[in-house]
């Protein structure tokens, strides 16, 4: 059977962690379940045998990755970055082009900056676009909202961290499907 295109697939995707630093913390719309969704996908991801990378805007001056998320990457090291758009970090791209990766997952911070720009680039360098809505956030909800219209009209799939983990699981009634499950409750 033919599945749609625009279904995520194991092996081609990846999930790609942008800007979920320490002084953003006080300032971010729903912190707390923007991370919890974060740190779901990444444990799913995980379980799933799918590439995770994530990036660090100006660490100097925004700090590191917050702990929640970073003590479930102890093998990754984080992409820093000082342009906003992270497809202009050769760092990033060239592992995701020799992993065949062509469906980009993509969570974090601020949504109408960092998270934009990257999907637009994204799209543009050929890659399929899957923007997890509630796993992003800005420090105004109307620039998250105008952020996630725009990429909408652009072709860029607006989802949710559910939906993602289970379309990369795909089957029901394996180990996977329900260490996923456990996950999601």
């Amino acid at each position: 059977m033919s599945r749609h295109p625009n279904l995520l697939k194991r092996s081609r995707a990846a999930l790609l962690i942008v800007d979920v630093q320490e002084r953003f913390v006080p300032v971010i719309n729903d912190m707390d379940a923007i991370v919890g969704n974060i740190v779901k996908l990444v444990r799913g991801c995980k379980i799933l045998d799918i590439p995770v990378f994530y990036t660090e805007q100006y660490p100097k001056g925004l700090g590191r990755t917050v702990k929640e998320i970073v003590q479930y990457l102890p093998d990754i090291e984080p992409l820093e970055k000082l342009r906003f758009s992270t497809c202009c970090e050769n760092a990033l791209m060239k592992p995701l082009k020799t992993k065949a990766v062509r469906q980009i997952i993509l969570v974090g911070i601020e949504t109408h900056v960092c998270m934009l720009q990257s999907a637009l680039d994204f799209t543009e360098e050929g890659f399929q676009v899957h923007v997890v809505k509630d796993a992003t956030s800005s420090r105004k909800d109307m620039d998250r909202d105008t952020a996630l219209q725009r990429m909408v009209q652009q072709g860029i799939t607006v989802t949710t961290t559910e939906a993602v983990l289970f379309e990369l699981t795909e089957f029901a009634g394996t180990d996977e499907f329900k260490q996923i499950a456990t996950l999601v409750k």
